[in-house]
């Protein structure tokens, strides 16, 4: 299915843009990320502090899920009014919305996935922190 979704960035549903979410993510296309963010959006995860914007996000989330820690969509509930339609998946809740042009597109990612272990370490008093290296 990569490859269908993957010839395209142009989400049709909201289902369909947490695949292509995924997609962007196992192949590691930032430029195909971007494109699945509005400008203004941003993305909540773990401890990390908000990346808004879609070239930031498209960085913190190959960090976040690259490596070990891969991105399922798994949307358990999408709630659709209009043009704005809510995600609730096991591991965060998203906004999206649906552009002029009948793409839908983030607007706000919030996830939780991989917070237990941040959390043990805050108890701890240690805090963590994820850090984005510009590419060129």
């Amino acid at each position: 299915m990569a490859g269908a979704l993957g010839a395209t960035s142009s989400a049709r549903t909201p289902e369909e843009l947490e695949a292509l979410f995924e997609d962007a993510l196992i192949q590691g296309d930032s430029m195909m990320l971007s494109t699945l963010f509005e400008p203004g959006a941003t993305l909540v995860t773990g401890n990390a502090p908000p990346a808004h914007g879609s070239e930031a996000i498209a960085c913190l989330a190959l960090v976040t899920w690259g490596g070990d820690h891969p991105y399922v969509a798994d949307p358990r509930h999408v709630v659709v009014a209009r043009d704005i339609a809510l995600i609730v998946a096991e591991q965060g809740i998203n906004v999206v919305h649906r552009d002029c042009d009948g793409a839908w597109r983030y607007a706000i990612v919030l996830q939780t996935e991989g917070d237990s272990n941040e959390q043990e370490t805050d108890a701890d008093g240690h805090e963590s922190h994820t850090t984005c290296a510009r590419s060129g």
